[in-house]
């Protein structure tokens, strides 16, 4: 099966079967999703809406996000992967969307990399949902579902190479659907150590499942992973 059949026909279930996907993360406005995301990194979704309420309530704007230092944020945020970290990220996060953007979130990609602790995956994610742009941000799930789908080849090593892929045979106006179609899909169904590939109904264009229903004694070979272990999080 050529990789623009195995698109056409994921692209053809999702819209027939969740034309609407939606982020997980609970957010109210385009201040409270990208400090959602920044927290998000590396750390579950769950985790990031229990503690973002009591963080909002303390600090619900980016005026008093930029007032605190790291260590008012780090007590809000404690229970989330590299609380150290993202606590000085939020504060300079805050800072920086005042003083040279109002206080509102960016727009464009190339601004939003500018805010301490995003980086590109996170500034897909917010022009994505918020501003409904035709970026593809690649997380673990998105880089893992994409290549055992085979909708990338296995030359595309890097989340950029996997970005450039997607978004070739992606229409673009599907473009921000199918992230969170790929996120979601590797949440719940395609997870990282054993798929669950007897309750995936993508199996019939699955490059993988082809591989393992000729020969199960593979389903054991690594699937390419995003990158090696890392001491802090990536955005």
């Amino acid at each position: 099966m050529t990789r623009p059949e195995r698109f056409r026909q994921f692209l053809a279930y999702f819209l027939d079967n969740y034309p609407e996907p939606r982020t997980e993360l609970a957010y109210r406005n385009p201040y409270e999703l990208i400090v959602a995301v920044v927290l998000s990194a590396q750390c579950t979704d769950k985790r990031v809406n229990q503690v973002m309420p009591a963080l909002l309530a303390q600090f619900p704007t980016a005026a008093e996000l930029g007032a605190a230092s790291a260590e008012d944020i780090f007590p809000f945020i404690r229970s989330v992967s590299y609380p150290n970290n993202k606590a000085k990220h939020l504060a300079g996060l805050g800072r920086l969307l005042l003083s040279e953007f109002g206080g509102e979130v960016p727009s464009t990609i190339e601004e939003l990399q500018r805010l301490p602790g995003v980086g590109r995956k996170t500034a897909n994610v917010v022009v994505s949902v918020i501003y409904n742009q035709p970026a593809m941000a690649v997380d673990t799930h998105v880089f893992r579902v994409s290549h055992r789908l085979g909708l990338v080849p296995k030359t595309a090593t890097t989340p950029l190479a996997v970005e450039k892929a997607l978004v070739k045979y992606t229409p673009q106006e599907l473009i921000p659907k199918a992230h969170h179609w790929l996120i979601l899909h590797g949440r719940y169904i395609c997870v990282a150590r054993t798929p669950k590939c007897s309750a995936c109904p993508l199996t019939g264009f699955c490059a993988y499942y082809e591989k393992i229903a000729a020969n199960p004694a593979i389903a054991s070979v690594a699937t390419p992973k995003l990158g090696a272990k890392r001491t802090k999080p990536t955005q």
